[in-house]
Formats: structure tokens, sequence, C-alpha cells
């Protein structure tokens, strides 16, 4: 594996090197994909985007600013594309229940459940409830459900958020708490007894 550091990478890919941008590409494509595919709800769709966002990448390397760090470079290009596919979508889009990482994996917000153990009943409870935590997310306002897959699933610092979308430290931490809140109050009107979801 190449030790090298991604702004390095990129310096050597401006000067020529055969393969350095491969190496980014190898890098950040499958987290890349865990994010989109989140934040989109669309795995076809996050394919495509991560294309996208490589081919910004290339075509803006000039731009980077080598005192900077890339990975949140990277991500706001990335977000940047991802929200104006779902722009361009429309929010009367069908979202599809199975957009998750690549390897369907992180914990849902609802849970932190051990199943190494758990029964075949025990593993369709656990998979309705992922099931429901990704429609619920998907009903979430797009700044928060962005903010929310940054902070809770891709687990990035503050700081590498507030670069990414370009706010304050202190603005990630209200907005991250106003998703996990708006998140909450969904899940409790999801499991209450007689209730309704949003239309």
């Amino acid at each position: 594996m190449d030790q090298r550091s991604d702004e390095q990478l990129l310096a050597n890919h401006l000067a020529g090197e055969t393969g350095a941008f491969d190496c980014l590409v190898a890098r950040y494509a499958r987290e890349l994909h865990g994010f989109l595919c989140r934040f989109v709800a669309d795995n076809h769709a996050a394919e495509d985007l991560i294309q996208e966002t490589f081919v910004q990448v290339h075509l803006a390397a000039n731009s980077f600013d080598p005192a900077r760090r890339f990975r949140p470079w990277l991500y706001t290009i990335a977000a940047n594309k991802a929200r104006d596919h779902l722009r361009t979508r429309g929010r009367r889009q069908q979202y599809s229940l199975d957009a998750t990482g690549p390897d369907n994996d992180g914990p849902a917000p609802s849970q932190r459940l051990e199943a190494a153990d758990a029964s075949p009943t025990e593993l369709v409870d656990i998979d309705e409830r992922k099931s429901a935590v990704r429609q619920l997310i998907n009903r979430m306002p797009e700044h928060l459900r962005l903010i929310l897959t940054l902070g809770y699933y891709q687990q990035l610092p503050y700081a590498e958020i507030a670069n990414i979308l370009d706010i304050p430290v202190g603005t990630v931490k209200s907005r991250l708490h106003s998703a996990v809140n708006h998140f909450a109050k969904l899940w409790r009107e999801h499991t209450e007894p007689g209730s309704r979801p949003e239309p």
C-alpha cells in the first residue's frame, strides 16, 4: 500500500506521475460509496456520483490549496455532487430501502445491537429496524441528513465537517444535535402505538 499522503499523491499526479491519481481513487472509492449511498439513498446513483466526483477532482486539481487537507476537499466535491443529484431528482422520488454502504455496514442511530448470537427471529427484527431507520433518515431535511451522515456514519471530526460544509465548528455541533433530535422525534412517532408516518 502506498504510504504517501493524499496531498503528496495529488501533487505527484499534477507533476505527471502515472498511477498517483489511481492510488487516490483506490484509497477513497469505498469510503465515498458508503457516504453517497447513505446520503442519496440510491446505490446506482452513488456509483455514478463517485465517478463524477473523481472527474471533478481531476479537473480541479490545479486549484487545490496544498496547505489544506485533501480529504475534506474531496468530501466537499462529493457532497455538492450529491446535492445536485437530489435537486435534479426532486423530492417526489421514491427512495431505495436498500441504500446502505457497500457491505450494509454501520449501526443505525436507533440501535447498536450485537447480532452474533441472534436467533433468526431476532435477525429479522434487526433487518426491519434498519429498514425503518433508513426510511426515517431519508425523510429528514437534506441539511440534517447530510450532517448526520458525515458525523454519525462517516464519523468525521467536527473540524473536517466544518471544512466540508464551510460552516463554523459550533454550527456543526448545533446542527448535528438538531439532526439527532429530529431523528429521535421521527423514531418516537414511528414506534408509538397507532402512529402514522408523515406523508
